[in-house]
C-alpha cells in the first residue's frame, strides 16, 4: 500500500510495552492458533501449530522481498485447540467454550493495547468455526477491524503451474486432510526432522469415514468412533515428499502474504482518515 512503512516482522516476546504499543498505531497483529494432537504415528503432536506459524513466517519473508507492505507483530501461537476427537489417542484440547473465551480474552487484551487491526491464522480443523465465531463476536463490541482464516484456504498458485492440471502439485482431494498427504508433503518441507521415515503406507478404509466424505454434498456427518476406526489420518501419507511440500508451503504462504496486503489497504488507518467526513454536511 502505498505510504506504508517497509514490511518489519515484530515478535511481542521481544518487545517492550512501549514498543509493543507503539506498533499498535498502524501495526496489525498476527495470532497463530494450532493444537496439540495425535496425527498418526510419523507426526508429532504440535503439527497443527507448527504449520501456522511456517506459512505466517514464509508470508512475511515474501512480503519483505516484494515491496512496501505493513508493519507485523506475530504473537507466540496459542498452542492449544479444540481436539476432543483425537483424544482416543493423545491430545490437549479446549472445549469450544474455553477455547472462544481464550480468543476473546486475547484479542480484547491487544484491542486495550492499542491494536486496532488483527488476524487470527488457523492451523487446526476443528478451530475453524469457533475462531470465526470469536472474531465475529468480537467485532460486534469492539472498535476493531479483526480477520481470520485458516492457512491451506487462502493460496496464491502464481508461478506454480497452471490451476486446471496437476502441474502445480494440488491434491484437492485430500487437502487439507489430517496426518496424510497434504500435511505430511508441508512437515517434510518445514520440519524434516521432526516426520517419522519411512511414512508407512495405509490401505484405504471400508466404508470411508463420513467426517471426511459426506455422503451428500452440504451436509456435515459425524459418526461416533470414526476417527479410531480409520487410525487417525484421513487418506495415505506414504507418497508425501518434500519437494511437493515447498510447493504447497510457498503457495499458502503467498496467499496468505495477499491476504495481509489486502487486508492493509482496506483497513490502514490512513485509508480511515482520508474520508473523515464523507456523509457529513
Amino acid at each position: 500500500m502505498e505510504g506504508s512503512s517497509p514490511v518489519t516482522l515484530l515478535t511481542l516476546t521481544e518487545l517492550t510495552w512501549r514498543e509493543v504499543r507503539a506498533a499498535g498505531a498502524e501495526g496489525i497483529a498476527l495470532l497463530p492458533i494450532g493444537s496439540q494432537e495425535q496425527h498418526a504415528g510419523h507426526l508429532p503432536m504440535g503439527t497443527d501449530t507448527l504449520l501456522a506459524e511456517a506459512v505466517i513466517d514464509r508470508a512475511a519473508a515474501h512480503l519483505t522481498r516484494h515491496g512496501p507492505a505493513p508493519r507485523l507483530v506475530r504473537l507466540p501461537a496459542l498452542p492449544f485447540g479444540h481436539s476432543p476427537h483425537h483424544l482416543f489417542a493423545a491430545a490437549v484440547s479446549l472445549s469450544a467454550a474455553t477455547l472462544g473465551a481464550v480468543l476473546d480474552d486475547v484479542l480484547d487484551s491487544l484491542a486495550t493495547s492499542g491494536y486496532q487491526r488483527i488476524m487470527v491464522v488457523n492451523g487446526h480443523g476443528g478451530n475453524d468455526e469457533i475462531m470465526r465465531l470469536a472474531v465475529k463476536r468480537f467485532a460486534l463490541r469492539a472498535e476493531v477491524t479483526v480477520a481470520a482464516c485458516s492457512y491451506w484456504t487462502v493460496t496464491d498458485r502464481d508461478g506454480a503451474g497452471d490451476a486446471d492440471d496437476t502441474g502445480d502439485g494440488e491434491r484437492p482431494d485430500v487437502t487439507p486432510g489430517h496426518a496424510g498427504w497434504f500435511e505430511t508433503s508441508l512437515m517434510l518441507a518445514a520440519h524434516p526432522g521432526l516426520v517419522r521415515t519411512p511414512v508407512p503406507s495405509r490401505a484405504p478404509v471400508e466404508p470411508p469415514p463420513l467426517f471426511d466424505r459426506p455422503p451428500y454434498p452440504g451436509l456435515t456427518v459425524e459418526r461416533h468412533g470414526e476417527w479410531q476406526r480409520v487410525g487417525g489420518s484421513t487418506d495415505d501419507a506414504c507418497g508425501a515428499d518434500a519437494a511437493a511440500g515447498h510447493r504447497l508451503l510457498d503457495a499458502r504462504a503467498r496467499g496468505l502474504a495477499s491476504a495481509i496486503r489486502a487486508f492493509d489497504a482496506a483497513t490502514h488507518p490512513g485509508r480511515a482518515a482520508a474520508h473523515p467526513s464523507q456523509g457529513e454536511e
